[in-house]
C-alpha cells in the first residue's frame, strides 16, 4: 500500500493521479476505496479502479455518477485508499459507512490508512 502524506485530496486533476489500470484486472493496488466531502458537508463512501474518472461522473462532467451526489455538488475527494482486490474494497467501503461522521473526519483530517 502507498503512504498517503503528501497529497492533496481534495485537488485530485487528470495530471496528477494515473489512471492507466485497467478495470478488469487486479494487480496490487488497483482499487481505491474513496470518502467524497460533499458540497452540503455530508460524506460520500464508493470503490473504484478509477478515481479521476468516478470523481467526473460524481461531478456531472461524465455520465454515471450516483444519485446522491448529484444534488450535492461539487463533491471532492476527502480521503482514499488503494487495495489490492474488489472484495477488499468493498468490505473497507462497509467499514467506512458505518463510522459516524465524527470519525470520518478524524479519518479525513489524519491521512491515515485503516488495517484490512
Amino acid at each position: 500500500m502507498r503512504s498517503l502524506t503528501g497529497i492533496n485530496y481534495h485537488s485530485i486533476t487528470m495530471t496528477n493521479y494515473s489512471t492507466t489500470t485497467p478495470a478488469d484486472t487486479d494487480p496490487e493496488g488497483s482499487w481505491q476505496v474513496y470518502l467524497l466531502a460533499c458540497a452540503d458537508s455530508s460524506f460520500y463512501a464508493g470503490v473504484t479502479t478509477d478515481l479521476v474518472r468516478r470523481l467526473r461522473q460524481h461531478n456531472g462532467e461524465l455520465a454515471g455518477g450516483a444519485r446522491y451526489t448529484r444534488v450535492r455538488r461539487p463533491v471532492t475527494v476527502a480521503w482514499h485508499q488503494s487495495v489490492a482486490s474488489r472484495g477488499q474494497a468493498q468490505r473497507l467501503e462497509s467499514r467506512l459507512k458505518k463510522l459516524s461522521r465524527a470519525e470520518k473526519k478524524s479519518l479525513i483530517q489524519s491521512r491515515e490508512m485503516i488495517a484490512l
